[in-house]
């Protein structure tokens, strides 16, 4: 079959929407600058094969170029790589194929698989037209979407509440970081294109799914640990109203205990099988040095005693000595900080309440 034969598609919108499978024919390190988290990278080249293909194709051009392509990738390497393809087809059938730009990787691809009775559509322009057409949509979205910024001190459960919203996005889950110097993952966060993208394909659900309503966000700063938050997102964020949660200061304390001290903890030595009570240690003043020019030394100096005094007794206590450096952070740092910045754009305050009237007014003003 020719390759003007065989199947394409570029109904972008509904390939995203349905999450449909995808084959990613990419070489490794493409996929792993960003990808789309239902495409699984099943290469056609490996990393080497493409850097031999791509130096040939700049010094003899593409004649030769494929050649040599098909010279790496023959015989059992070949026979190999349509295997994992097919057996990848077995278990989606509805599966579509991409490499970079919808080229000559993606309908080689095809081909080899057409030859083995398996028709797999391909993707026109590859990941390359997909992400452009998820930029664009993002960009237009911010340009007629209504959204509500939850706010609120550190500690009054604006995720928790972010989660149980339809209309929501959870741009913290998206970069798996929970925003503060304490907020860091034990693995790592996705890369940024990745982050990019789930935020994009997250907004299209809530769109499709409820079309017209306001899309609920947590209140953030462009940076959420080492990822960004695009632009028009930004920009759109910068200009909508806000719903700040009030909650007492002890309770904002035993939250930040239970997440910060008693579930890292848990989390940690299951992570670290070995060094788990060390690498908790060290979590915990990394994360208080990563703020200490902000804090002051005087300041930093007085939390950092605190928190080496809780992490020694903190076997003997049930943690409960960790409270005290929490209450310190929380109170000499945390909290002005949130309360200068917000009092900037108290203007923009819609609502304040407990976490059930934000909760109500949030569902009444959809």
């Amino acid at each position: 079959m020719s390759k003007d034969a065989l199947p394409s598609t570029n109904d972008y919108l509904n390939l995203l929407l349905e999450g449909v499978p995808m084959i990613d024919v990419r070489a490794p390190i493409e996929s792993q600058t960003g990808a789309l988290p239902f495409a699984t990278n099943l290469p056609l080249m490996t990393d080497d094969e493409r850097h031999q293909v791509g130096i040939c194709y700049k010094e003899q051009g593409q004649k030769e170029a494929i050649a040599l392509g098909h010279e790496l990738v023959c015989g059992s390497s070949k026979e190999a790589r349509v295997d994992a393809w097919r057996t990848f087809f077995v278990t989606a059938p509805t599966a579509v194929l991409y490499c970079a730009r919808g080229g000559l990787r993606s309908q080689l691809g095809q081909q080899w698989l057409n030859d083995v009775g398996i028709s797999c559509p391909r993707v026109e322009g590859g990941y390359k037209s997909l992400r452009q057409f998820m930029l664009q949509y993002l960009a237009d979205s911010c340009e007629t979407q209504s959204f509500a910024l939850l706010s609120g001190m550190t500690g009054t459960g604006k995720t928790d509440i972010i989660k149980t919203l339809a209309t929501s996005v959870d741009l913290e889950g998206a970069a798996n970081h929970k925003g503060s110097s304490f907020g860091r993952p034990l693995d790592e966060q996705p890369a940024q294109i990745d982050f990019e993208n789930q935020i994009i394909l997250d907004l299209m659900q809530v769109q499709h799914k409820y079309p017209g309503r306001r899309i609920i966000l947590e209140d953030e700063s462009r940076n959420i640990g080492g990822r960004h938050i695009l632009q028009p997102l930004t920009i759109a964020m910068a200009e909508s109203p806000m719903v700040v949660i009030e909650l007492p200061f002890k309770e904002r304390i035993d939250k930040l205990w239970q997440e910060y001290v008693v579930e890292r903890y848990q989390q940690t030595m299951a992570y670290h099988s070995e060094n788990g009570e060390q690498a908790f240690a060290d979590y915990l003043v990394d994360s208080l040095l990563r703020v200490q020019k902000r804090l002051g030394g005087q300041r930093t100096k007085k939390i950092l005693s605190l928190m080496e005094g809780a992490i020694k007794h903190q076997h003997n206590d049930q943690f409960a000595s960790h409270r005290g450096w929490l209450e310190a952070i929380t109170a000499d740092y945390y909290d002005p900080m949130y309360l200068y910045q917000l009092d900037k754009r108290k203007q923009r305050i819609a609502f304040r309440g407990n976490h059930q009237d934000v909760i109500q007014w949030l569902h009444e003003k959809q």
